[in-house]
């Protein structure tokens, strides 16, 4: 799909400079997915904050036991 964007002329050299005229679609596109999965990313960290309560972890006593632990309950992991 085609759409239209307005850039800083600025913003366009400096893209210029990394890649060709015939290079800045594929550039853009690549730099907007990388963004909209960080946004994404961000989303769900939000959402998640509040979700682990604050104390009384089965962790707290040793958290390096716990996450041996862990992996090894997982006969699909390793080490």
């Amino acid at each position: 799909m085609r759409i239209h964007v307005h850039l800083d002329d600025d913003l366009v050299t400096r893209l210029d400079e990394r890649v060709s005229a015939r290079g800045r679609s594929r550039f853009i596109e690549r730099a907007l997915r990388a963004a909209l999965e960080t946004e994404e990313r961000w989303e769900l960290i939000r959402s998640a904050f509040g979700s682990v309560r604050q104390s009384n972890h089965d962790w707290d006593d040793d958290p390096a036991a716990w996450v041996a632990e862990q992996r090894h309950a997982d006969e699909r992991r390793v080490g």
